[in-house]
């Protein structure tokens, strides 16, 4: 193993709310390098440990925002009514 091989390995933080965004950025990068074939064990395990982390992180962001949705949905008489989510068209 070169020198220079950790140089790609970056400490893992919780990310701040607000950073799913980055976490998710750094979650495909994570995945990148799982595919490449040059990576020692060592590397591919540490690699492995951060995108586990950065999962659950993005996945518990979405489950705070999907809480805070139905809290937004809740119709007057307290029921929860499950709406779909439809995405604006970009192309309009």
């Amino acid at each position: 193993m070169s020198p220079t091989s950790n140089k790609s390995v970056v400490p893992v933080e919780a990310p701040k709310k607000g950073d799913f965004e980055k976490s998710l950025t750094r979650l495909e990068e994570v995945v990148k390098r799982l595919e490449s074939a040059d990576l020692s064990l060592d590397e591919a395990m540490r690699h492995f440990e951060e995108g586990v982390k950065l999962s659950r992180e993005c996945q518990k962001q979405l489950e705070e925002a999907e809480g805070r949705v139905e809290i937004l949905l809740k119709k007057a008489d307290g029921k929860i009514v499950a709406e779909p989510f439809e995405p604006e068209d970009e192309n309009n």
